[in-house]
């Protein structure tokens, strides 16, 4: 990676053609529980571990372990992540519970965005711009198929409080960005499945219609 030449700050979503948000759940004629589970595919679960595993060693790095910053922190970065496996297994019987534990990891996202951000600026560090060198690289690197924390471990682990501070918020960036694409399919599949009740009721006529066929 690249020494860090900080620019002029102006933030905004990564757009890695490769991050595609969630497929959509088919229809399901012979039951009500839909396929459910299987988080650890996600692209933003996938990113949200890298983020709660590079939070909680910038934290013990540059962080004092007795300061309620360091908690707040690190219990943002795994509320991003824990939620989103939550709300996936949880999606097979309420759709409603997934969208708003979805809904949660993306606040708690924008939270420790937010800490990241006011770290630079209160010790007068200047923020990435997106098209930077340090920007684009970073966002290069995250393009890769398979990569987990062990992929920035190394800028992690050794690289300025700065330095790390730009990586983690180009990082939330792009998994906030897969997150807003995961609400908007998990919004039109509620709209065109419905909800438990819906589906419970479609099974049931479903069933019916085969047990008693028309005369």
């Amino acid at each position: 990676m690249p020494e860090p030449k900080p620019n002029r700050t102006n933030t905004t979503k990564a757009t890695d053609a490769s991050h595609s948000s969630p497929q959509s759940h088919p229809s399901h004629p012979e039951g009500f529980i839909p396929p459910h589970g299987g988080y650890e595919n996600l692209l933003s679960y996938q990113k949200s571990q890298i983020i709660y595993d590079a939070t909680v060693r910038f934290c013990d790095r540059f962080i004092d372990k007795k300061s309620r910053t360091h908690d707040q922190m690190v219990q943002a970065a795994r509320s991003g992540n824990k939620n989103i496996g939550e709300g996936s297994q949880m999606s097979g019987t309420s759709k409603e519970s997934e969208l708003k534990l979805v809904n949660v990891a993306r606040g708690s996202l924008e939270e420790l965005l937010g800490d990241y951000q006011d770290y630079l600026r209160q010790r007068r560090r200047l923020q990435w711009d997106k098209n930077s060198r340090e920007a684009l690289f970073v966002r290069k690197l995250g393009a890769r198929p398979n990569t987990s924390y062990r992929s920035y471990e190394t800028y992690i682990e050794t690289r300025a409080p700065e330095v790390v501070a730009n990586i983690l918020i180009c990082l939330i960036h792009q998994a906030n960005y897969l997150l807003d694409q995961q609400l908007r399919r998990l919004e039109q599949d509620f709209l065109k499945e419905g909800g438990l009740r819906e589906r419970m009721t479609r099974a049931r006529l479903a069933a019916r219609s085969r047990q008693d066929p028309p005369r």
